[in-house]
C-alpha cells in the first residue's frame, strides 16, 4: 500500500496523489507492497531494480549508497509478529531521497512508520530530510529497547515455568527468543556502522544540530547493543543449565532402571534354568510351600529394590543422625561441666 503524506502546521496529513502541493516536500510511505506497486515506484521515480530488491531482502544490512539522481539509505528496524516462530524480528526499511520527495519502502507493516503517520513522534520536520532519517533511526532504537525488555520478561516467566516442569513447547519458545536476540544484535551493530558513516559522509549534508542528534542516537544504539548481549548471554546460560538438569534427571532414572534390572536377573536366571528338563527341588513338598517361598522371595525383592533405590537418601539421613548425636553429646558435656562448677561453688 502506497500513501502520500504532506506536513501541514507540523502534522502529517494524508494527501491524494492528485492533490499534492508541488511546492511542499512529500513523504511517500510504501508498506506491504505488491509487485504492481513496486513497478509503479520504479517507473515513477526511476529507482533501480537492484536497489528495490535489496530493500525487499529480509537479510539486507544497513548502508548508505548513491543512486542515479537519488540517495538510498537502508535502516534495520524491529518488528513484532506474534504468529511467527521467531516473534521479534528486524527488517530493512529503505529511505530514498529524490528532490523534494522522500520515499520509505518496507515489505511488511512497520510500526515505526505507522507512528510517524499517526503523528506520535514529535519535532519532525519534513523539510529537513537528513533529520527525518535520524528520527527514524532514533525511533528504531527506542523500539529495540522496548522489545528487549519484553523479551527479558517473557524469558523470566518461561524460566519460572520450566523450574516446575520442562516441556518441549517452553524450550522452543526460549529458542525463538534466543534467535530474536541474535537478529537484534546483528541489526543494531549494522545500524551503528551506518550512524558512524553519517557523521563523515558527503552524500547527505548534516548541520551541527543534526550531528548532535546523531551522537545521541549512537549512545542509545550502544545501550541497546549492550542490553541485547546481556540478555543473550543470560538465555544461553539458562538453556545450558536446564539441559544439564535434564541430563542429570535422565541419569538418575537410568540408574534406577539398571538396579531393578540387576535384581530381576536372579529370578529370571533361576526360572530359565529350571524351565528345562530338570526336576524342581520342591516337587515332593505340598503345594502351599512353593507358594509361600515365592511370596517371601517377592517381598524380599521388593524390600531390596526399595533399599537400593533409596540408598543415597538413607545414607544421608544416617550421616545427619550421626552429626546430630555428636552435637547433642557436646551439649550434654557442656551442661554437665556447668552443673559440676555450680555444685563446687555451692559447697
Amino acid at each position: 500500500m502506497i500513501t502520500h503524506w504532506q506536513q501541514i502546521d507540523g502534522q502529517f496529513t494524508k494527501t491524494k496523489k492528485d492533490d499534492i502541493d508541488s511546492r511542499k516536500p512529500v513523504w511517500v510511505d510504501a508498506r506491504n507492497v505488491n509487485r504492481d506497486e513496486i513497478q509503479e515506484l520504479q517507473e515513477e521515480y526511476g529507482i533501480e531494480q537492484d536497489h528495490l530488491m535489496d530493500i525487499l531482502d529480509p537479510d539486507e544490512l544497513s548502508r548508505m549508497e548513491d543512486g542515479e539522481g537519488y540517495i538510498l539509505t537502508i535502516v534495520r528496524v524491529p518488528v513484532y509478529d506474534p504468529q511467527a516462530e521467531t516473534p521479534y524480528l528486524a527488517v530493512p526499511v529503505g529511505i530514498i531521497i529524490k528532490g523534494k520527495t522522500i520515499i520509505t519502502l518496507c515489505w511488511t507493516d512497520c510500526e515505526i512508520l505507522k507512528d510517524f503517520g499517526n503523528n506520535r513522534v514529535k519535532n519532525i520536520r519534513l523539510t529537513d530530510f537528513p533529520s527525518f532519517i535520524v528520527q527514524i533511526m532514533n525511533r528504531a532504537n527506542l523500539n529495540f529497547l522496548r522489545y528487549l525488555k519484553e523479551i527479558n520478561r517473557r524469558s523470566t516467566s518461561l524460566q519460572n515455568e520450566m523450574k516446575q516442569e520442562i516441556q518441549n513447547s517452553e524450550i522452543m519458545l526460549m529458542l525463538g527468543l534466543e534467535k530474536s536476540l541474535v537478529y537484534f544484535t546483528t541489526s543494531l551493530r549494522s545500524n551503528a556502522l551506518l550512524l558512524q558513516k553519517m557523521k563523515v559522509t558527503k552524500l547527505i549534508k548534516f548541520d551541527e544540530e543534526d550531528i548532535d542528534f546523531v551522537e545521541g542516537v549512537m549512545i542509545d544504539n550502544r545501550q541497546a547493543i549492550e542490553m541485547a548481549d546481556t540478555y543473550s548471554n543470560i538465555i544461553f546460560g539458562v538453556m545450558d543449565a536446564f539441559s544439564s538438569v535434564t541430563s542429570n534427571n535422565l541419569n538418575i532414572v537410568m540408574k534406577k532402571l539398571a538396579i531393578i534390572n540387576l535384581i530381576m536377573m536372579a529370578p529370571t536366571f533361576i526360572t530359565s534354568f529350571f524351565g528345562m528338563n530338570f526336576k524342581l527341588p520342591f516337587e515332593t513338598l505340598p503345594g502351599y510351600v512353593p507358594v509361600t517361598l515365592s511370596t517371601l522371595l517377592c517381598i524380599v525383592s521388593v524390600i531390596l529394590s526399595w533399599w537400593l533405590l533409596n540408598f543415597n537418601d538413607t545414607k544421608k539421613a544416617f550421616n545427619n543422625g550421626k552429626k546430630l548425636s555428636r552435637k547433642q553429646r557436646a551439649k550434654i558435656k557442656q551442661e554437665t561441666k556447668k552443673l559440676r562448677k555450680q555444685e563446687k561453688k555451692l559447697k
